[in-house]
């Protein structure tokens, strides 16, 4: 990865609340290039390990569940580009135009398989693909959709200066969202709470990562995502 001139970053990226953590990047430019190297390498590893079990769980999908295999939706990354995420399917067609944007405990919308593959967080395994192409990475802050990233202080936008991550230290803090959130089935009152308490409550920590960014942080990150799935 490599950091854009702070001149030449979109326009919404030019404060003074991002440029702090923008110095700070910039002073770590050989580990942001690690972390640029490792995704490729471990993203090629990884496709060639895991094609047999993404060939065994898109087939159990079609199996079980109308609709296709991959779910596709609008997400923000780096420097606050829009592309489609892919993601295993886990939820019935249409979910999304019925409801939330974000699952609540024990969401209807959910498929019997969807639970077990969003436990395990197998339901992100497509986006191994995302990070061989740099849309994304193994870790950093999880991409959201552009209706929440509206919702960004001048602050969080600095999470756009690294690409989107399959895991973070928020993700592993917030492992169990849906919990927090709880039965609320209204889906204006589901986004109320996710943008005025979750939201906030996780940039804290998407923030502390570029604050303490460092390329073995971002290995202790993993393993430590690996350790929290299967606690």
């Amino acid at each position: 990865m490599f950091l854009l001139p702070f001149d030449r970053l979109p326009r919404e990226l030019q404060c003074g609340e991002v440029k702090k953590y923008y110095d700070i990047l910039d002073k770590k430019r050989p580990s942001l290039f690690m972390k640029r190297l490792m995704d490729i390498f471990l993203s090629l590893v990884m496709i060639v390990v895991l094609l047999i079990p993404i060939a065994v769980i898109s087939v159990i999908i079609k199996l079980t569940s109308e609709g296709p295999v991959l779910y596709k939706q609008e997400r923000v990354t780096t420097y606050n580009r829009h592309f489609m995420i892919w993601k295993f399917r886990t939820m019935k067609v249409g979910a999304d135009k019925d409801g939330a944007l974000i699952t609540s405990d024990n969401d209807a919308r959910v498929t019997g398989i969807g639970n077990t593959l969003r436990r395990f967080r197998l339901d992100e395994l497509p986006q191994v693909f995302h990070v061989l192409s740099g849309k994304m990475s193994f870790v950093g802050t999880r991409p959201e959709v552009p209706k929440y990233v509206d919702c960004y202080t001048p602050a969080m936008m600095a999470t756009l200066l690294m690409p989107a991550g399959i895991t973070s230290l928020a993700s592993i803090r917030f492992k169990d969202e849906a919990e927090i959130i709880g039965d609320v089935s209204d889906p204006d009152e589901v986004d109320r709470i996710y943008a005025e308490k979750v939201l906030p409550e996780k940039m804290k920590y998407n923030l502390e990562y570029i604050d303490r960014f460092g390329f073995r942080r971002d290995i202790y990150l993993m393993l430590s995502t690996v350790k929290h799935v299967f606690s």
